[in-house]
């Protein structure tokens, strides 16, 4: 067997070939190219008996893509745990490649998970996603700077709505110098650029998750789109990797840091390890969650009450993926998920993926209802009918004598009991998330 360690850059590659023993037999540098990948791998490796060592970065995940069928194995390392493990006070491309190269032979790489090209394509699409609404919030920073630079009180309401739009285009030339007005039409293009970028892209990403069971599976959670519900599969990947929910939590920075020594032991903020736009995400989620009426409003009022507001965010956000984690495993829906808010959720996931609305009314022969003429009013179907229709698993029943015992103790039965029920509610009343 033996082992290699390349330390990857933009433009280069530096490599090692040690033997079962640590002996060095080969160095060399070469581009970053796939044919100097394939011609180096052709020459010094064997797709039978090499180990390949890579740290994760940039352009990690393409080299790693080459590698695999002329390698016996691909190794991924965590580079923050690396440099733990082989801290060195002269530091080269070489004695990078080399400390890759013996941790793998001696079973110390800390490696990391290399993720399928479905899952892939999914992080490069948030990560894109992401990208693009940081560009459009830094040109709105910009327009407002534009404004107050030159004393402009801007309306009280969204400055971006359609009507203050129009209102930036046509302000007055005595209020807006020239330089004034060119800085602010141009950043009102790009601004009108990004968002239809960001348009395309969103519909792209809608696409994916109207045809992703998982996605919708997620939906049912308060709080949880389909874009951050596609941010979530894409974070974790294999659920296999994670044993437990807390596992999952833990990956994506969503617990409390610890230092312990002797008979001390302090409990920190959380770590904020692992994908940081995920936990994002999961953190504006649980801004919306806080006013469920079931049973995640309930634990975020408790927090708040003995903490404050912050900490039951962030309590919210680490349930939400330890009750996301179960339901993927469960392949089950979440339970109490508010059915108007829920339906308009997939409605808008269909009509943006599709462009179908679902067609309503009455069939023919069918008689009208008895709140017919009595006022606006829709119906609402039960949880299970809902889910029925959407193609989503059916909940297991009955409900746990457990989580029984916690909605009797949160007084949340009849809430618990409503959602399973049709009924019908007024229109233009804006549910709860």
């Amino acid at each position: 067997m033996t082992f290699a360690g390349l330390d990857l850059h933009k433009k280069e590659v530096e490599a090692v070939l040690l033997d079962e023993d640590g002996r060095i037999l080969h160095r060399s540098r070469f581009p970053a190219t796939r044919g100097a990948l394939e011609a180096f791998a052709g020459t010094h490796l064997s797709p039978d008996s090499t180990v390949a060592a890579v740290e994760a970065t940039t352009n990690t995940w393409p080299v790693a893509a080459i590698l695999q069928p002329l390698v016996h194995k691909v190794v991924v390392s965590n580079p923050l745990r690396t440099k733990a493990i082989a801290c060195a006070k002269i530091k080269t491309d070489k004695v990078d490649a080399l400390a890759l190269a013996q941790l793998v032979r001696t079973g110390y790489l800390p490696e990391v998970w290399i993720p399928d090209d479905e899952t892939r394509l999914m992080r490069q699409r948030s990560t894109e996603r992401a990208m693009l609404s940081a560009d459009r919030t830094r040109i709105k920073n910009r327009i407002h700077s534009v404004l107050h630079q030159r004393l402009i009180e801007a309306p009280a309401s969204d400055l971006f709505s359609v009507k203050n739009l129009a209102w930036l285009k046509a302000l007055p030339p005595e209020s807006l110098d020239s330089f004034g007005r060119d800085c602010l039409d141009r950043h009102l293009r790009q601004l009108d650029r990004v968002d239809q970028e960001l348009a395309a892209l969103t519909a792209q990403i809608a696409v994916h998750a109207h045809q992703t069971p998982a996605v919708k599976l997620l939906m049912t959670l308060p709080g949880v789109d389909f874009t951050v519900a596609e941010t979530i599969l894409a974070a974790l990947g294999d659920l296999s990797r994670f044993p437990t929910p807390d596992k999952a939590a833990s990956y994506l920075g969503l617990v409390p840091s610890t230092r312990q020594s002797g008979d001390h032991c302090y409990h920190g903020p959380i770590t904020k390890q692992g994908a940081r736009h995920a936990r994002w995400l999961l953190v504006q989620a649980a801004q919306h969650a806080g006013t469920h009426p079931g049973p995640i409003g309930a634990f975020f009022h408790r927090i708040a009450k003995k903490k404050n507001r912050n900490v039951a965010v962030v309590a919210v956000a680490h349930k939400l993926v330890v009750l996301a984690w179960h339901m993927l495993k469960n392949n089950e829906p979440y339970r109490y998920a508010q059915p108007k808010t829920l339906q308009a959720k997939l409605s808008r996931l269909r009509i943006l993926a599709t462009g179908r609305k679902r067609k309503g009314g009455l069939a023919k022969g069918q008689p009208r209802p008895e709140q017919y003429g009595k006022g606006r009013t829709k119906a609402v179907p039960g949880i299970d009918d809902l889910y029925s229709t959407e193609g989503l698993p059916p909940l297991s029943n009955p409900v746990k004598p457990g989580e029984q015992a916690m909605l009797e103790r949160q007084a949340l039965a009849a809430f618990a009991a409503s959602v399973r029920e049709p009924k019908r509610v007024a229109r233009g009343v804006k549910p709860k998330a």
